[in-house]
């Protein structure tokens, strides 16, 4: 047998991804305009830094399903136990989101 190990646990290099549904998007109306202004909300969140920005990555399906909300996630919220579900596209919304989702105090 190889002396390689079968599992191998490796740092990140940026924080942890934010998980969107795909589905959710669809189905909002403005949820390509969603993606966007929660993206351009990362860039100055982590300007400066020596790590790369969070990546916003588009999911399947979490089960929930909203009317009119769309379904995120993060390594942050997922540890208390939660998902965030967003509603509208308005600066306020975007700016309280991404901090809830980046780990700040909701």
């Amino acid at each position: 047998m190889s002396d390689k190990l079968l599992l191998r646990a490796l740092k990140l290099q940026r924080p942890g991804p934010v998980l969107v549904c795909r589905k959710c998007l669809k189905r909002m109306p403005g949820g390509g305009k969603l993606t966007r202004r929660l993206k351009a909300s990362f860039k100055p969140r982590f300007a400066g830094q020596k790590k790369a920005r969070a990546k916003l990555v588009l999911t399947k399906c979490f089960g929930i399903c909203p009317k009119d909300a769309v379904v995120t996630a993060s390594a942050a919220t997922f540890a208390r136990g939660e998902f965030l579900l967003i509603r509208g596209c308005s600066e306020e919304t975007i700016e309280h989101a991404t901090t809830t989702l980046l780990g700040g105090k909701p």
